[in-house]
């Protein structure tokens, strides 16, 4: 991962339309190649970012520190980042994560909707659950009656970040021809806002499940207890 600390200017052009006069800011780049910008605040989340797969193109005259990112992704995303002074600019090896290990509750809604996938809609039938990615497991890979695949990725909350991890995964299944146009599903208790805005941007499905109502779900197989 590279940590950059700098006066910049960012301007985003794409969907919509964003700029950050300059200021002083996080500039992050992580392995995957995606770039995100934060100020010293907002908890973790980004003033701005590109998610990867995308490609950075650096300008830089001789001598002093002003440089021009150009950040764009497989569509029509631009991200430019205007850097007048850096501050500090190091990279670290984080290794290989081992991945987010699920609270009880999400662990339970995967076990129990890993059972019954027709509660989340009528069509479904499972196949497979932490189905593998390069980048981590889908929580569930699932089937409709007519052989359109399903990515479900099941949270406590649905927030942008859990939206992100979907499409990336998406991303990455959609490659895969025996597989074709993977749908997404996102499932959690609660889905703010600002989710739901960018699932329906990436056309992924929001479905809210009631954990208690679940839990009344009997299981498939036979238990003693």
């Amino acid at each position: 991962m590279r940590l950059i600390v700098a006066t910049c200017e960012v301007d985003y052009s794409g969907r919509l339309s964003a700029h950050l006069p300059q200021a002083q800011r996080l500039i992050m780049v992580k392995s995957d190649g995606s770039v995100s910008i934060h100020n010293d605040g907002g908890a973790y989340k980004p003033l701005n970012w590109m998610a990867a797969p995308c490609s950075i193109v650096i300008e830089q005259p001789a001598g002093g520190d002003q440089q021009t990112w150009t950040v764009k992704n497989k569509g029509s995303d631009v991200l430019k980042i205007a850097i007048s002074e850096i501050s500090l600019d190091t990279t670290i090896d984080l290794g290989i994560d081992p991945g987010l290990e699920k609270d009880g509750v999400e662990a339970h809604l995967q076990e129990i909707l890993s059972s019954h996938p027709s509660h989340l809609r009528s069509d479904l039938s499972l196949v497979r659950r932490e189905y593998p990615t390069a980048i981590g497991p889908v929580d569930l890979m699932c089937r409709t009656d007519d052989g359109r695949y399903v990515a479900i990725e099941i949270k406590r909350r649905g927030e942008i970040d859990g939206v992100e991890q979907l499409s990336r995964y998406l991303e990455l299944l959609r490659r895969d021809p025996l597989l074709g146009e993977v749908e997404g599903m996102l499932v959690a208790q609660v889905v703010k806002p600002q989710a739901r805005v960018l699932a329906r941007d990436r056309a992924i499905q929001c479905v809210i499940v009631d954990y208690d109502d679940l839990r009344g779900l009997e299981p498939r197989e036979n238990r003693l207890f």
